[in-house]
Order: C-alpha cells, then structure tokens, then sequence
C-alpha cells in the first residue's frame, strides 16, 4: 500500500483560518492545515477525527494529547517535515559556522534534525539559546533525547495552532 504523499510544511496556513471554518471544513482541508503545525498523519487525523472543538483550548488540549501518544515512526514522520531554524540576516559567518557544526554533530549522534521551541525566547538570544541546547542535548541518550524530541515537536505544534487560529 502506497503511503499518501504529505504536503509541504510551511509557516503559513492554508484556509481555515477561523475555528469555525476548521470544524466544519472537509477533512482533507483541515488534516492539510494541520500538517503545517506538525508534520504527523496520526496526529492530523486524531484531531481532525475528534472535531468539533468548542474552543481554541480544548483544540490545544486534543492537540497535546495527541502528540504524547506519538509512536517512535511518527515522530520520524514529523521530523521529516521539520526544518533547521532560522537565523538572522544580520547573525555572523561564525554563528552559521558554529550551528552548522552543531546541528551536523547532533544527526551524527541522534539521527534526525534538531528541533527545539523557540516560543518566548528573544530574538537576539535564539542563536545562544539553540547552541546550548544543541550541546546539552547531545549529551542525552537515544531514549532521554526521544523524549525532549517528542515533548519539542508538541511544542512548536502548540505554538504553530494558537498562530493559525
């Protein structure tokens, strides 16, 4: 059996754009939008199943919910559909130089893109922030990393839902 093809994540949504529109909208629109908070068939399909959401809370909550049951191939799944983060047009070579080491030392060890939630961190401190986690991070074992992963990813889904709703 062919597996579907999931759509490009990016940081802007397709339509709905309100609750209301994502309730009622039909299911392959709205497992489309949310793919682009988290790249997880299992995880769109939960909360695309579980609709109608009386509100952005009680979406958050399924949102969660659901994202603690992912197994390890989903969340290889959702790591395939994350990106390296983004710095600053104004960041220095050696800050690219230092991440790019870092990020490259991490898939060495884990396998996988490093994912972090940047939500609440000023944007001057992101790239210190990033690196010391990096380097932290690398000291896990492959089960403790799993964890921080899974825990990271529902996160950035957190944050991506409440930016779209």
């Amino acid at each position: 059996m062919a597996i579907p093809a999931l759509p490009e994540q990016s940081r802007t949504s397709p339509s709905p754009k309100t609750l209301d529109a994502f309730n009622t909208a039909p299911t392959d629109d709205a497992r489309h939008t949310l793919l682009t908070c988290l790249h997880s068939l299992r995880w769109s399909r939960r909360l695309t199943d579980h609709r109608p959401y009386p509100d952005l809370d009680s979406l958050l909550a399924a949102s969660d919910e659901a994202a603690y049951d992912l197994t390890a191939g989903d969340l290889a799944e959702a790591l395939a559909g994350e990106s390296l983060p983004v710095l600053p047009d104004d960041t220095y070579e050696a800050a690219h130089m230092a991440l790019d080491a870092a990020h490259a030392a991490y898939e060495a060890r884990f396998g996988h893109v490093f994912v972090i939630c940047p939500d609440g961190i000023a944007p001057a401190e992101v790239l210190d922030h990033v690196l010391a986690a990096i380097r932290s991070r690398l000291t896990n074992d492959p089960e403790e990393e799993r964890v921080v992963v899974a825990e990271e990813l529902r996160r950035l889904a957190r944050g991506r839902l409440a930016k779209v709703f």
